[in-house]
């Protein structure tokens, strides 16, 4: 007889909308797709420099100038010009608002330079602390090379030590002779073999 069939066993794969509705697994041999940003994006390097620079022109003396001359026309046109004309009268609310928002920004503008130049000083510092520290060991070791130089030259038999040592050695050999109770003082066989050659020119 035929093996009997199981009902209600296998999960058949869904179709139509059925299988529109089911929710994908995300593969993982594939990267997901960018995610959309509402805010726009921008590069914090380039934002950092330009920050760098207004805050560097912030601090110069142009600016003070440039700022004041600013000022002084403004509050002379909205004196002494006709009325018609004034776009920012007394108390120059304008004004003020105006350089509010220009000290609002410049202040994180500012902020923002100083951070980056605290994050250059800090690298700059762990950089010479690195080379100090390299600079010790070399010096450390060109000192522990020289001094074993020193030692070793120290061991070295040098010429003074060798005449020295001969000296004495020649004191004891005619000290020697001398209790032997032989006269003179000792003639080495270099000297013997001057002397047979002085004789035998002499002889000639």
């Amino acid at each position: 007889m035929a093996p009997e069939r199981e009902s209600g066993t296998r999960e058949r794969t869904p179709t139509g909308a059925t299988a529109a509705t089911r929710p994908r697994t995300p593969r993982l041999d594939q990267p997901r797709p960018p995610r959309r940003r509402i805010l726009p994006e921008w590069d914090p390097e380039a934002f950092g420099r330009l920050s760098e620079k207004i805050a560097r022109f912030l601090g110069t003396g142009r600016f003070i100038v440039w700022m004041t001359v600013v000022i002084i026309l403004w509050v002379l046109w909205n004196v002494t010009v006709p009325a018609v004309l004034r776009f920012d009268q007394y108390p120059f609310i304008f004004l003020t608002l105006a350089l509010s928002l220009q000290a609002s920004y410049a202040a994180p503008l500012i902020l923002l330079a100083q951070n980056r130049q605290d994050d250059r000083d800090r690298v700059n510092l762990e950089q010479d602390r690195k080379q100090n520290e390299r600079s010790i060991a070399d010096t450390e070791y060109l000192t522990r090379e020289i001094a074993a130089l020193r030692t070793g030259l120290g061991e070295v038999a040098t010429r003074d030590w060798m005449r020295s040592e001969l000296q004495d050695l020649m004191r004891d050999l005619e000290e020697r002779w001398r209790s032997d109770g032989h006269d003179g003082h000792v003639v080495f066989p270099a000297e013997r073999s001057e002397r047979s050659t002085g004789r035998d020119t002499d002889d000639r």
